[in-house]
């Protein structure tokens, strides 16, 4: 019974991220919401939505995800181009494959110093906001959030840059349950842009 229910929340928070561009906590959250589940119910795990997401986005989405991820791969390749100094890492669904044109990108920067990116931005003269996000080790990073336009969706797309330290770097490359990464460098996301053209 309890691993039933498990998928069909998974499969409704599932739908929510493709269709509504929703993180997969909130989905969850709303998912429970909608199938009129206690908020104490045990949630399914992020690789478990992700399954779901896979599979909703193969079958409702086989004929416009392919070019719209190939899209959000460009455009983070582009921003990931302009900060190499701060050995970028693009991560989240447009790294995993299940992105779509609802998605944001989410590229994490290591960094010497904190404040360097955000110079840099300035240098650049390119407009952010920030805001403190849960990093992958649980601990509170500063997110820096841009709107960029991306010509081939034509419509302005988030980009958020997490900031790390340098040090973080070491663990960040530690791969999932199934051998796949959570994140790739800037050869990685070239490479994946490359064999899609």
């Amino acid at each position: 019974m309890h691993s039933d229910t498990k998928w069909e929340i998974a499969a409704t928070a599932a739908r929510l991220v493709v269709e509504e561009g929703l993180e997969f906590g909130p989905a969850k959250h709303r998912a429970l919401k909608e199938l009129g589940l206690p908020a104490r119910q045990a949630l399914p795990d992020n690789d478990m939505v992700e399954s779901e997401v896979i599979d909703y986005l193969q079958l409702f989405c086989a004929d416009t995800q392919p070019s719209e991820l190939r899209a959000l791969r460009r455009l983070a390749l582009a921003w990931m181009e302009r900060l190499c100094a701060f050995r970028p890492h693009l991560t989240g669904a447009v790294w995993r494959g299940t992105a779509t044109r609802l998605s944001d990108i989410a590229i994490q920067l290591f960094c010497d110093d904190s404040k360097q990116a955000e110079l840099a931005l300035l240098d650049q003269g390119v407009r952010f906001d920030v805001r403190a996000v849960h990093g992958f080790r649980g601990e509170t990073v500063d997110a820096l959030s841009i709107h960029s336009h991306c010509p081939e969706l034509n419509e302005n797309i988030g980009v958020h840059l997490m900031v790390y330290d340098h040090d973080d770097l070491r663990g960040a490359l530690l791969p999932d349950k199934q051998g796949r990464t959570w994140r790739g460098d800037i050869n990685a996301v070239r490479q994946l842009v490359d064999n899609a053209a």
